[in-house]
This record gives C-alpha cells, structure tokens and sequence, in this order.
C-alpha cells in the first residue's frame, strides 16, 4: 500500500507538469482529429512534459511493485487518489485556494483508502486464461479506434471521452501486469499481454495527452478516473481472484467507492497551475477581451497578447 500511494505521489503531480506543457505545445494542423500522435513528438520539448515523465516512471515502477501485492481494486482507487495528492500540493506551491467542498474531497478520498486498506486481502492467485490475455490485448487495440472517433467530438465531451479512453488504457497496464506471471524473455515475447502493455499504455499517454490540450481538463480527468478504476476493478474480482478480508467485503467497496467519488470531486486538479492562474486573474480576464461565458484562462492568454 506504501507503493500504491507513492506511486499516487508521483502520478499527481507529473500530471500537473504535462498538463502545463501540453497547454504550451502548439495544436498544429491537421485532419480535425482531436488526436494528433505528432502533439507527442511536439511536447518532449517541454522541460516539464519530460519532468513529468520520469516522475512518471516511477510511479509505475511503484504500481508494479504495488500490483503484485494487492487486489487491482486497491491499486486503482490509490491511484485515482494522486487528484488529491495535486490538490494539496497545489496549495503552498501554487497558490490555489481550496473550498471546503474540496477539503471535504481530500479526506474523503483519505478516509476511502484507509478503509480499503483495512479491507483489502492479498491479491488473487489467477494468472488468467489465454482467453482473457488476447481480450486485454483487443481491448488495447480498440482503444485507438475509440480515441479515433472520441478525437472528432465537439467540445467537453471530446475531453470526457479521450479522457475515459485513456483511463481504460491505464487500466489495460495495470491488468495486463497481473497477466503476465513470468518476466523471461521467452516468455514475454510470446505472451499478449505483453503487447496489450505496451499498446494500452501507449494509447492512454497519446489520447490524455490530446485531452489536456484540446478540451476540459476537468472533465477528460474525471473520465480518466472512472475508466481505470472501475474495470480493472471489475477484471481483478471475477477474473483474477481478488477479494477482500474475509466479511469485510462491504468495508472494501465503501472503501473504494468513497476514494473513487472524492478523486472525482477534484477532477479540477488535472489542470491545477492554469486554475491557479485563472482564479488570480479572473477579473483581469474579464477586461482583457474575454467574451461572456468564454474560460478566463481564454482572456488571460489575450490579455497577454492586447495588454
């Protein structure tokens, strides 16, 4: 579990760093889509997008760590607990104020993983079937056709949908880890999830990516929660064998829903330097050219340009 929330530490604030850096990087040209696999290429420019990838490195390496010890239902809500490692950290670093519904958010998801820590048995001994190797591995495939169409939606449902979709590519890793029982080369090379691994991850850092720069990060946050925690969950239970303690099975899932609805409630926090900014400037923003209804982020970046 120290794993699982050191790995929550490190995922919550490289996702502050990317979604700065793919703010910064230019949206380029192309078919409309609203995945561009160049916006990639464009934003290792960015001293924080890398940054945040090596941070990045090392939460997974702790969730690797964290998988082969725990149920994927505990990994995933500690995991959808790093909004709330942002949000505090946001506090002294970047001079957000947070309202008590958002304080109430914090020890919700707090008090979500304590019980799930309480609850939470060893993980399960399923490898899983051949089967279930090759679905995580169509699975992992399906989601570039989904970040494909997701790509053309309009406005905060694009966000919402590339954001779920790179939350179920997220959770491809974190099953396709469990699926993988034997790290020898042979092995590995012969085993799909090995390639589900690889495609998922991909694909989830390529559609989150797209979703921070083009959409509400808000809203593509809240998917990406719901997407790697709620199906992993679901493989981890009926596939893999996860359970919790013996009669606490009603402590585990009041647990993880509570670690899940207070991660959701500060969805905001995938996005936490340019709210910081905009709560600053709000009335700069209004008389810098925004029009009505228009994000005050929108009218700082005028401001800037029409002083």
């Amino acid at each position: 579990m120290i794993c699982a929330l050191g790995s929550a530490v490190c995922f919550g604030t490289a996702s502050v760093l990317q979604a700065v850096a793919a703010r910064a990087t230019a949206p380029g040209t192309g078919s409309g889509s609203g995945v561009d696999p160049r916006l990639l290429l464009r934003v290792l420019g960015q001293w924080r997008y890398l940054l945040g990838l090596a941070l990045d490195g090392c939460g997974f390496l702790l969730e690797l760590v964290a998988l082969r010890s725990l149920p994927i239902y505990a990994v995933g809500a500690a995991l959808a607990a790093s909004l709330a490692v942002t949000a505090v950290v946001a506090v002294p670093l970047l001079r957000v104020r947070l309202s008590r519904a958002e304080w109430a958010a914090v020890l919700v998801v707090c008090g979500g993983l304590a019980l799930l820590g309480l609850a939470s048995g060893a993980e399960g001994k399923g490898t899983g079937s051949t089967a279930l190797r090759f679905g995580t591995l169509a699975v992992a495939l399906a989601i570039l056709a989904w970040g494909a169409v997701a790509g053309r939606l309009p406005g905060r449902a694009r966000a919402a949908a590339l954001g779920l979709g790179a939350g179920f590519g997220f959770g491809v890793v974190e099953v396709a880890v469990r699926l993988i029982p034997d790290l020898s080369p042979a092995s590995l090379l012969s085993n799909p999830a090995t390639y589900a691994l690889l495609v998922g991850g991909g694909a989830a850092f390529l559609l989150l990516t797209s979703a921070l720069q083009r959409g509400s990060v808000t809203a593509a946050t809240a998917g990406m929660v719901i997407g790697e925690t709620l199906g992993p969950a679901l493989v981890g239970v009926v596939w893999l064998g996860d359970r919790t303690r013996a009669g606490l099975a009603p402590l585990g899932i009041a647990g993880f829903a509570l670690a899940v609805v207070g991660a959701l409630a500060l969805a905001r926090f995938g996005e936490a330097p340019e709210e910081a900014e905009a709560a600053e400037g709000a009335g700069a923003a209004d008389s810098s050219g925004a029009t009505a209804g228009e994000p005050a982020a929108t009218g700082l970046r005028r401001g800037r340009q029409n002083p």
